[in-house]
């Protein structure tokens, strides 16, 4: 590292433009054929006019895109206040009932060994730059609570506006795929350390990103949907699938809607069904040749799996589970099952059970087992070589690393898709796709570039490494991605570097791979010519 790109903790409080500018040059190199010039489109800087009210001094990138700048002396004092005030309650057990434990030992133990530094897509696509260390956030919040919370000796730490506006962007940026975690001695969580300085800001600040809570969790919980989508509009897009299916499939499936007493509740992320309908089209193909019961339901957030909470405000995130228990319970279902989605997994999967008691522990559980034991069932007619073509497969962070589902998708993979191969690493030791912890919908002002160049800069070089061997344009190429951010931002990622249109690369779900792969498909369920 040159002796210039070392930010220390203390600099997060000192008055500048910003701690650190990146360049392309400071970026991880990408593998060929992005290693020619100009293959890379350029960086861009923050414009003048947003230092009045945005946080540009962090790296120059805004993720939290509402102005909460504070004017004056006055405002800055009130910000420390309640900056304060909201780490007492996050390091209470009255004011923090979900993560406090974890949290607190994260905070205790650190060896400073830096192997989660190594472990880090961020950090190590920055070119390794200090502040996306795992541990530098972690100790700004450290040498915080020390010194003014647990009133414990040591190195402390400047509270100004300075650092607790950083502090605020250096929360997002980091995508909360707990990579870090994993290779740990001592098993500290400083994914968990972010998001537990996300949830302060939005708890007890009342600041978040736009499209997490704004445009996602108040709309959903305001219209049933994160997407704005009503009953009404679901259920016209519900005959839209059937269209497409018969369009496909050469004759008509009844979606079921509603039905009471189903063994299934299927519920997907609502993106699905404005981005990429064939998805929730093919498990209704599939359950159908199955002989599943099963069922969607027109309900408010009965057909909507997002809980945007989960990567921000627990607060957020109860109301949401709550209400995706109240559909169930009135539909009578015997269990609810997720789609293609890694967060709504982790959300209503793992971190529920610290909020579901008694009657509300609806069984739960992801998709993909289900679809691994039907196509190991035989009840499919599949005929493999449908899919000729190279496949690989993207780990989403909260399916396989939180969730712990590793092989049910690559046994799917095995048995529909004969040109599969690995990405390295794989299962999970997985790299994030560089859209999670809500990464995927921020689109406002400078973050995409940020995201996209440096979040998901990983994730690219390995799809590129994947399909070193079949780069040729004419052979298309398959991104298998079981989960809808993922795919969202699989889809700018490979806009951004005309990757689709150069090089042929796709990208998709898994159960369209085995509807594909169906011997009685009229037409193709795949047609790369779409994307």
């Amino acid at each position: 590292m040159r002796k210039g790109d070392i930010v220390r903790i203390r600099d997060m409080g000192k008055p500048s433009d910003q701690l650190i500018k990146l360049t392309i040059n400071d970026l991880m190199p990408l593998p060929p054929p992005y290693d020619k010039p100009g293959m890379e489109p350029p960086m861009t800087g923050p414009k003048s006019d947003w230092v009045k009210s945005y946080v540009t001094e962090l790296d120059g990138y805004v993720a939290i895109d509402v102005p909460w700048k504070p004017r004056n002396r006055d405002e800055e004092e009130q910000l420390v206040k309640r900056f304060l005030e909201g780490l007492r309650k996050l390091t209470s057990k009255e004011g923090n009932w979900t993560f406090l434990q974890p949290l607190l030992l994260s905070l205790d133990y650190c060896a400073k060994c830096q192997n989660c530094a190594e472990a880090c897509p961020i950090y190590m696509a920055s070119g390794r730059k200090d502040i996306y260390r795992p541990t530098y956030r972690a100790e700004v919040l450290r040498r915080i609570y020390n010194k003014y919370i647990a009133k414990k000796p040591g190195p402390g730490i400047e509270l100004n506006a300075y650092t607790i506006l950083r502090l605020g962007e250096l929360a997002y940026r980091c995508t909360l795929c707990r990579r870090c975690v994993q290779v740990c001695p001592l098993g500290i969580d400083n994914g968990l350390i972010a998001h537990e300085i996300r949830k302060l800001f939005s708890e007890e600040l009342g600041i978040a990103p736009t499209a997490i809570h704004e445009k996602g969790t108040v709309l959903q919980l305001k219209s049933g949907s994160s997407t704005g989508m009503s009953p009404k509009a679901f259920m016209n897009m519900v005959k839209f699938m059937e269209d497409l299916i018969y369009e496909k499939l050469g004759r008509r499936i009844k979606i079921p809607v509603d039905e009471k007493g189903a063994d299934i509740l299927l519920i997907h992320n609502a993106g699905e069904y404005i981005s990429w309908p064939e998805n929730p089209a093919a498990y209704a193909i599939i359950f159908e040749e199955a002989g599943l019961s099963w069922t969607l339901s027109s309900e408010l957030l009965g057909y909507d799996a997002v809980n945007y909470g989960v990567w921000y405000d627990d607060v957020q995130l109860s109301r949401i589970v709550m209400r995706h228990v109240e559909v169930a319970r009135k539909l009578e279902v015997k269990r609810i099952v997720i789609g293609e989605c890694g967060h709504a997994t982790k959300a209503l999967l793992v971190v529920a059970d610290r909020l579901l008691k008694g009657g509300d522990r609806v069984p739960r559980e992801s998709v993909l087992p289900i679809l691994r034991d039907i196509v190991k069932s035989g009840k499919l007619n599949l005929d493999p070589s449908r899919n000729n073509f190279p496949v690989t497969l993207h780990d989403p962070c909260n399916i396989v690393r939180l969730a712990g589902i590793v092989e049910p998708q690559r046994e799917v993979l095995r048995a529909v898709a004969p040109l599969f191969r690995e990405m390295e690493p794989h299962g999970v030791y997985n790299y994030c796709c560089g859209g999670g912890s809500g990464f995927a919908i921020m689109t406002s002002l400078n973050f995409p570039e940020w995201r996209i160049k440096v979040a998901s800069r990983m994730k690219l070089k390995q799809i590129l490494e994947a399909f070193k061997d079949t780069m040729d344009p004419k052979i298309p190429k398959y991104v298998c991605a079981p989960c809808s951010n993922c795919k969202g931002e699989l889809r700018d990622l490979l806009t951004h570097y005309r990757a689709t249109e150069l090089y042929n690369i796709h990208y998709g779900g898994l159960a369209e791979l085995v509807v594909n792969a169906m011997v009685d498909l009229k037409e193709p369920y795949i047609d790369f010519t779409l994307q």
